[in-house]
């Protein structure tokens, strides 16, 4: 399994740093902040297909949700694991080089403590929601499972399924479509999306814990460990909260374009 994680600490940075340099060399008048950022939202992407489709294969083939196993459950945290220290760096990079074609002061004319600390200070939630899959998610299940709940462990591979929409708006974003038809459409399959896999898989995974134990739903969290129903609102929790930005953003987005229109037509051509 060691060997999994080996090419995950050579897949991720390497295929980052190819996109860097085919990305600079095709699109030669993007700054270092255009093709950092969007080397960046392609790897994110990649590596959330890969790990949806793990889970899709995880709890296809699993019928008892508690004992059946599959070696993917064990095998893909192995693979990704790496990609969660990877991302938290590709993250600073990003910010940094953002700020620098934002700003024009000596603050970012080069890394220092100071451009990590305000990156941390910025992406505080990211960053703690990847270190939290990489010291409690990750040593729970390689350790602490006991060998059960592996269809579980897919489900929470397929939450990623919402990312590569994210990962497609904000690239859209990038490259000035963020007007278009295509925008829209992605932003209905980002609420869609995530709204699903992040939120509504949570109630799903106890019914299919019900249904295989033939008790109802709402008995389900009184009969699993508090230590169960603790860990899973913890994921929960911060899923909540990121729909509940996505949904304001969506407002934002549409109330702009509502404007827009309204001021076109004002401007339009007047007839006698």
């Amino acid at each position: 399994m060691l060997s999994l994680t080996a090419c995950g600490a050579v897949f991720f940075p390497g295929l980052f740093l190819s996109l860097r340099k085919i990305l600079k060399s095709t699109f030669t008048h993007w700054n270092d902040a255009d093709v950092v950022a969007v080397s960046e939202r392609v790897v994110s992407s990649v590596h959330a297909s890969l790990a949806t489709a793990a889970g899709i294969v995880i709890v296809s083939s699993c019928r008892d949700v508690m004992t059946d196993r599959h070696w993917l459950a064990n095998g893909f945290v192995f693979f990704g694991a790496p990609y969660m220290v990877y991302d938290i760096y590709a993250m600073y990079l990003t910010n940094y080089h953002i700020q620098r074609v934002k700003r024009c002061d000596d603050a970012y004319r080069k890394h220092s403590l100071q451009t990590v600390k305000a990156f941390l200070l910025r992406d505080r939630l990211l960053v703690i929601h990847h270190l939290v899959l990489l010291l409690v998610f990750l040593p729970i299940t390689l350790f602490f499972r006991r060998g059960l709940g592996d269809f579980f462990i897919g489900c929470l591979f397929i939450t990623e399924f919402s990312t590569p929409f994210i990962s497609i708006g904000k690239i859209l974003i990038q490259l000035g479509l963020e007007d278009t038809r295509l925008h829209r459409i992605n932003g209905v399959m980002v609420l869609v999306s995530f709204f699903t896999c992040r939120i509504l898989l949570f109630p799903f995974m106890y019914w299919m814990y019900g249904r295989q134990c033939d008790m109802p739903l709402h008995r389900v969290p009184f009969h699993m460990p508090l230590h169960c129903n603790v860990g899973n609102l913890a994921l929960l929790a911060p899923q909540v909260y990121w729909f509940i930005l996505l949904l304001k953003k969506a407002h934002r987005l549409y109330q702009r374009q509502k404007r827009r229109k309204g001021d076109a037509h004002k401007d339009g051509p007047k007839t006698e």
